[in-house]
């Protein structure tokens, strides 16, 4: 009976989880109907960049309440993406989701406040805002993918790794659509400063995916 025990507790506090998560969206949605709709359509539309790329972007409850559900979302996707692909059983273990939570929070925080830094060092703080608001925009679209993959693998496909690889797949390619909107609305700042761009793409983009791609592994 203890292992049917513990699946129900797994079950539980992930099911906690993903309610929470989901309490922020509604809230937003409540709060914020217009931007909600414009948001929702954001890979087939730029029309919500266009809007609400303005002052105080980057500071506005509803990117705040769409960044907290796509972190708890980024976080469980982790948690479980890890047990599935690298067959762990960690299912007794929910203080890893936490750790998880908080190691994405804590780098998304310090990831910011370094893009800022150097942006207010540069005298760049404007151009460095607009492309930190379009790049978090976009992911946190993706946290849309992220709950509906975590849905399915808690209560349909529990062990599905092509559910995992499609999610994947689905979260880069939103993800690719921000930096090709980023990159071609940027064309002629990034060119005159390509290799700071260059540096920033190893410093600050690819190589912590490289960490958390060596943290799963391990």
């Amino acid at each position: 009976m203890e292992p049917t025990l513990r699946l129900i507790d797994t079950a539980d506090w992930i099911t906690m989880v993903l309610l929470t998560s989901l309490f922020f969206v509604v809230i937003g949605k409540s709060f914020f109907y217009n931007r909600f709709m414009n948001f929702i359509i954001l890979p087939f539309n730029n029309k919500y960049i266009i809007m609400f790329n303005k002052k105080d972007r980057l500071i506005n409850w509803f990117h705040i309440f769409l960044t907290i559900f796509q972190l708890f979302n980024f976080a469980l996707f982790i948690y479980l993406a890890r047990r599935i692909v690298f067959q762990l059983d960690n299912s007794a273990y929910p203080f890893i989701y936490v750790l998880i939570l908080g190691l994405l929070g804590l780098f998304l925080l310090i990831k910011v406040i370094l893009q800022l830094l150097n942006a207010f060092i540069f005298n760049i703080t404007s151009t460095i805002s607009e492309l930190i608001f379009k790049k978090l925009t976009y992911l946190n679209y993706s946290g849309i993918v992220m709950f509906l993959a975590n849905v399915i693998l808690t209560y349909a496909l529990k062990d599905s790794k092509t559910v995992v690889y499609v999610s994947f797949g689905l979260i880069l390619l939103i993800n690719l659509i921000g930096w090709v909107n980023v990159i071609r609305n940027h064309q002629f700042y990034i060119t005159s400063n390509i290799f700071y761009f260059i540096l920033y793409l190893c410093a600050l983009e690819i190589a912590p995916f490289v960490i958390i791609g060596s943290y799963l592994k391990d």
